[in-house]
C-alpha cells in the first residue's frame, strides 16, 4: 500500500544540501577539512560497495542471509566518526559502515550471516559489540554498559545504533528510562529508515521520533541522516555531552531504506516506486561527491582511487567468504561456559552420538 513520501523535515539539523553546499546550523558547527571530507567519502564508498557484496553472495547461496545499509551510509559513517577510542558501539544488524570504520573485519561479518560463528568477533578488540537481532535490546545493554562507566568514572561515552521499528518494543522505553533517571551516558541514534520491514513510520508512530525523548527528561534532536557532515557534528555534540556527565540524549537520523529489509524480502510489494525515485534523489554519497568536486577536492584522479579501493575490498570479502572453513558442528557447544558445566558436556555427548548414528548408518 502506497503512502505519502515523506518531505524534508523542516525541523532536522543540515549541514550540507542534497546538491552539495554548505549551509549553517546555529547550534552543530563542524570544521571539516579536505581530509577529513576525503575520509568520510571513501568509507561511505567502500561501505556501500562491501554491502552490495553481501547481496550478490546471498543471491550466489553463499550467505543465509544478508541486511543491506544502501541508503544509510551517511548516517553510520557520520555517527562513526563523532567516536572516541575507548567509546563503545552497540550496534543492531545492519550497521556494517561503523563496524568498518571501527576496523572490524567485514569477514568478521560475513562470517555471522554464513552461519559460520554465533557472533564472529572480541568486541574488546574495537570497543564494538557483537550485531544483535533480538530488535531493541542492544538499548539495555548499552544503557547497563554506560551506567557501569559512570560507576567507573571512565569517561567514555556509549552509542547504540537501532530503527525506526525497534522504537516501538518496550524495551526502547525502558533502556530511555532507566538511562534518563541515572544520567548514563549513552546516545541512542536512532537510523530512521521510514519503514519498520513493510510498516511505514505512520503506522509506528504519532509524533516524530526524537520527540519522544522529553517524555523521558531528556533531548532528542533530529539530523537530516542522508547529510554525513550533520551526522557527524550533532553525533559529536552527543557524544560529549554524554561524557561530561550531561546524561543521555537521543539522535533521529531521518534517512532512508533504498533497498530491501533484508534479501529475503520483497519491498516491491508494499512500496511505491516514486518513494524510492525520490529517495534516491537525496542519495548521500553522490550528495558529498557534489560538495568534494564544487569545493575542487575530488578530482579523477583521487575518485578512481576510491572505486578501485572499493572493488578491491569486495574482492577480499568474495575470496574469503568463498574459501571459508565450516565450523565443527560441535563448536556450538565451545563458549557457553568459560569453565564447562556438566549439562552442556551432557548435550555435548548426546550431539556425539546423534552425528555417530548418521555415521554408522552410512557405514551399513
Amino acid at each position: 500500500m502506497a503512502h505519502p513520501i515523506p518531505p524534508t523535515a523542516p525541523d532536522q539539523v543540515q549541514l550540507l544540501t542534497p546538491d552539495g553546499r554548505r549551509v549553517a546550523h546555529p547550534d552543530y558547527r563542524l570544521d571539516a577539512g579536505p581530509d577529513l571530507l576525503r575520509a568520510l567519502y571513501r568509507d561511505m564508498t567502500v561501505a556501500r560497495r562491501i554491502d552490495a557484496e553481501g547481496i550478490t553472495l546471498q543471491r550466489q547461496g553463499e550467505l543465509a542471509l544478508w541486511p543491506s545499509l544502501l541508503g544509510q551510509e551517511a548516517a553510520q559513517v557520520g555517527a562513526a566518526h563523532a567516536l572516541a577510542g575507548d567509546d563503545h558501539v552497540f550496534p543492531s544488524y545492519r550497521d556494517h559502515g561503523l563496524a568498518l570504520c571501527r576496523g572490524l573485519d567485514p569477514l568478521k561479518l560475513f562470517a555471522l550471516f554464513r552461519g559460520v560463528s554465533n557472533g564472529g568477533w572480541r568486541s574488546a578488540e574495537h570497543n564494538f559489540h557483537l550485531y544483535t537481532l533480538v530488535i531493541g535490546s542492544q538499548t539495555l545493554h548499552a544503557t547497563g554498559y554506560a551506567m557501569g562507566a559512570a560507576m567507573e568514572d571512565a569517561g567514555s561515552a556509549v552509542l547504540v545504533c537501532f530503527g525506526d521499528g525497534a522504537t516501538s518494543q518496550g524495551d526502547v522505553s525502558e533502556a530511555f528510562n532507566f538511562a534518563a533517571v541515572y544520567d548514563a551516558p549513552v546516545v541512542f541514534f536512532c537510523q530512521n529508515n521510514q519503514w519498520a520491514i513493510s510498516e511505514p513510520n505512520h503506522r509506528q508512530t504519532r509524533v516524530p521520533i526524537h520527540q519522544r525523548a522529553a517524555g523521558f527528561g531528556f533531548p532528542g534532536v533530529r539530523v537530516d541522516g542522508n547529510d554525513v557532515l550533520a551526522c557527524l557534528a550533532v553525533t559529536r555534540a552527543a557524544l560529549e555531552r554524554a561524557r561530561t556527565g550531561q546524561g543521555p540524549m537521543l539522535i533521529e537520523a531521518y534517512t532512508y531504506r533504498m533497498g530491501a529489509h533484508t534479501t529475503s524480502d520483497d519491498p516491491t510489494r508494499y512500496r511505491d516506486a516514486a518513494e524510492v525515485e525520490e529517495w534516491t534523489r537525496r542519495d548521500p554519497i553522490a550528495r558529498l561527491r557534489a560538495h568534494l568536486e564544487l569545493e575542487g577536492l575530488a578530482d579523477a584522479t583521487f575518485l578512481a582511487g576510491v572505486d578501485e579501493a572499493a572493488e578491491a575490498a569486495a574482492l577480499r570479502v568474495r575470496q574469503g567468504v568463498r574459501t571459508m572453513a565450516d565450523p565443527r558442528p560441535e563448536a556450538i557447544f565451545d563458549h557457553i561456559h568459560a569453565d564447562g558445566h556438566a549439562l552442556v558436556d551432557e548435550e555435548r555427548a548426546e550431539f556425539r552420538a546423534y552425528q555417530a548414528s548418521f555415521a554408522g548408518a552410512e557405514s551399513r
